[in-house]
């Protein structure tokens, strides 16, 4: 039985960053075997100290969807979709002959990336002007741009500062994946694969329902995302409840099937290569899709119990689960 707090394989505790920064610097020595893995190992501690409040400037998650587990979560799935990559371009032909090579600092470049992808979520002390990290949900990926562009260089990766400050993008929707300003093939392909791990991280999680209902709704509430503007000032309610954004699972799903397909061009298939031919994301995707579709239009509490692991820090104040479009 897959356990709450663990990756597909249910080896990997993904509350744990040591736990997920072992098993990524397993794969990168594999593929780069003496090559200096410091800026990773320097991003998973900037990290840990980073959520739990211990930096200077900013205050600890308060989000609990976008929380630790779900950063661990997606750089863990950055990290095999960059081996599988390597290792097929290894043993296969593309239709134009070899792919490129990934680098061990364009290796780098993906993990540190994934660990920060959400960085903007993040408060600084004194903000007066948000008091929900979740409430900066439409401008995060712009916030965490403009920090990697800055933390890039003290980790060594200084001439990728501009490249990693616009491939953040492929994580969120503020941009299309096509319009992001990237004129090398590789390191877009690291795009498509940064945003490929994005999707298919949560979407895999084994408490992925529980966690729409009780904690993405919140943040979609706070963060403007539950309903949307129409012309003459009207609004139009999105969703109306965790229950329904639940319901709304499936066809999300197509939507993001179609994005992984179209603009990050199946770079999901690097998991399949990496896991030897079984692609685990897709299949625990697609088994809380089904589950989400046999939930049906009356969930009932029973049906989706399974507990989230909590991560925040002990007195931190999570936003309220009872918020409601106003």
């Amino acid at each position: 039985m897959r356990r709450n707090d663990h990756d597909v394989t249910n080896r990997i505790r993904t509350t744990d960053p040591k736990q997920v920064a072992g098993e990524v610097l397993r794969l990168y020595h594999g593929l780069y075997n003496g090559t200096s893995s410091g800026a990773i190992e320097r991003a998973f501690a900037d990290l840990g100290r980073l959520y739990v409040g211990e930096h200077p400037d900013y205050l600890p998650c308060d989000t609990e969807y976008h929380d630790i587990q779900h950063v661990l979560d997606v750089t863990l799935a950055m990290a095999r979709l960059m081996d599988g990559y390597e290792r097929s371009r290894k043993t296969t032909r593309s239709r134009v002959g070899d792919s490129p090579a990934l680098p061990a600092a364009c290796f780098a470049l993906g993990v540190v990336i994934a660990l920060f992808h959400d960085f903007g979520y993040l408060r600084r002390k004194g903000d007066r002007r948000h008091r929900y990290g979740a409430e900066y949900t439409l401008t995060h990926v712009t916030r965490g741009s403009k920090h990697l562009h800055g933390y890039l260089p003290r980790l060594g990766l200084k001439r990728y500062a501009n490249a990693g400050a616009n491939l953040v993008h492929y994580t969120g929707y503020e941009r299309r994946a096509e319009s992001i300003p990237l004129n090398d093939t590789l390191l877009r392909r690291v795009g498509h694969m940064l945003g490929t791990a994005d999707i298919i991280a949560q979407m895999a999680d084994r408490c992925y329902l529980e966690k729409c209902r009780d904690r993405l709704y919140p943040e979609f509430v706070l963060g403007g995302l539950a309903q949307k503007k129409l012309p003459g000032g009207r609004t139009q309610v999105l969703f109306s409840s965790g229950d329904d954004l639940v319901r709304k699972t499936p066809g999300f799903y197509m939507n993001a099937a179609k994005r992984l397909d179209l603009q990050l061009a199946r770079a999901y298939e690097y998991a399949g290569r990496h896991f030897k031919g079984q692609n685990l994301y897709l299949e625990e995707m697609q088994k809380n899709v089904r589950y989400a579709r046999a939930v049906g239009d009356a969930p009932e509490a029973r049906m989706l119990r399974r507990m989230p692991p909590s991560t925040l820090n002990e007195g931190v104040e999570p936003y309220p689960k009872d918020l409601v479009i106003r």
